[in-house]
């Protein structure tokens, strides 16, 4: 499509979900709860890791990485949408919130990565394992994680920043691929053949290297000689491997195809699972059932008690 006679646009207005009436007040207060409850069941996580010497492990400084790269993903962007109907924002704006999203994104896919192979030493080299997950190769691995992730954004980002926009109606709470893409005056075919490349490779890649250690953990589990010792192996994985279901998922559903096929209502919705539900489940999945968090609340608040009681 020639492009040459339309005005490109300079801004956007994100659309959201569109609610009117008695919905739309109903709406917003049950986003800010779980808004609310995610950030502090993330600072929770991370608050407790840093206050406990119990929890002071690899795997607990690896969900404490993860709690706070959740904390990034909620933004008011949709209780502002659900309050107001529209949401204005500036295309350089635009840009950085989509590069910003799917840097975070990437970034998960990484570190999910990086806490299977933190299970996998665990369990398949117990013997080894504080030598091999140092503190320093905790930190290289955790920041190379952020490194690629960032890195690897720039290529999504950076294209859809250079294309031409005759519209500015963005059918989503936040600027993504797809509905950005629809926006464009051009053909986006090549951009989104690179775009599936880029996300496609890095997610399959990801999510191989996790079931192939799971692969190795099931094998190592089945060994083990009593059924107590297999229970507590299965119990410190099965967290883990339910935060990859919902992540990789809801990924899946989303960024498979051509993004210009999209239902909008199908971006929508499944959007709606890794922005809020997986940061808000997360805490959650982690701490349900885990006796170790227990404890350290218990050391916690026993600790807090004590001084406020004084000398």
């Amino acid at each position: 499509m020639d492009h040459v006679n339309h005005t490109q646009t300079q801004s956007f207005l994100l659309a959201g979900f569109t609610t009117t009436g008695t919905l739309r007040p109903l709406a917003f207060l049950g986003t800010l709860c779980i808004y609310l409850l995610t950030l502090a069941g993330n600072l929770f996580i991370i608050v407790l890791v840093r206050a406990d010497s119990g929890l002071s492990t690899p795997m607990y400084f690896f969900i404490s990485v993860l709690s706070f790269l959740e904390l990034w993903y909620v933004t008011p962007t949709l209780l502002h949408t659900l309050l107001h109907g529209w949401s204005p924002i500036s295309s350089a704006v635009c840009f950085v919130q989509l590069y910003i999203f799917h840097s975070l994104g990437m970034t998960e896919c990484f570190l999910l990565g990086v806490m299977a192979l933190d299970r996998y030493l665990a369990i398949c080299r117990p013997l080894h394992y504080h030598t091999l997950m140092s503190r320093q190769v905790r930190l290289w691995l955790a920041g190379a994680s952020w490194a690629a992730g960032f890195s690897a954004a720039l290529v999504p980002a950076g294209l859809t920043a250079t294309l031409p926009f005759c519209l500015k109606e963005v059918a989503h709470y936040f600027c993504d691929l797809a509905p950005l893409m629809q926006l464009a005056c051009v053909d986006t075919s090549w951009h989104a053949q690179v775009y599936i490349a880029v996300i496609g490779i890095i997610n399959v890649c990801n999510l191989l290297f996790i079931l192939g250690l799971y692969g190795g953990i099931l094998r190592a589990v089945l060994k083990l000689p009593s059924a107590a010792s297999r229970a507590k192996a299965f119990s410190t994985c099965s967290s883990h491997m339910t935060v990859v279901a919902l992540f990789f998922g809801s990924a899946f559903i989303v960024y498979v195809g051509p993004p210009e096929s999209h239902p909008k209502g199908k971006d929508k919705l499944f959007a709606l699972v890794y922005t809020f539900l997986t940061p808000f489940l997360n805490p959650i999945i982690y701490t349900l059932r885990n006796k170790e968090v227990r404890e350290a609340v218990r050391r916690v608040t026993q600790r807090i008690r004590s001084l406020l009681k004084g000398p």
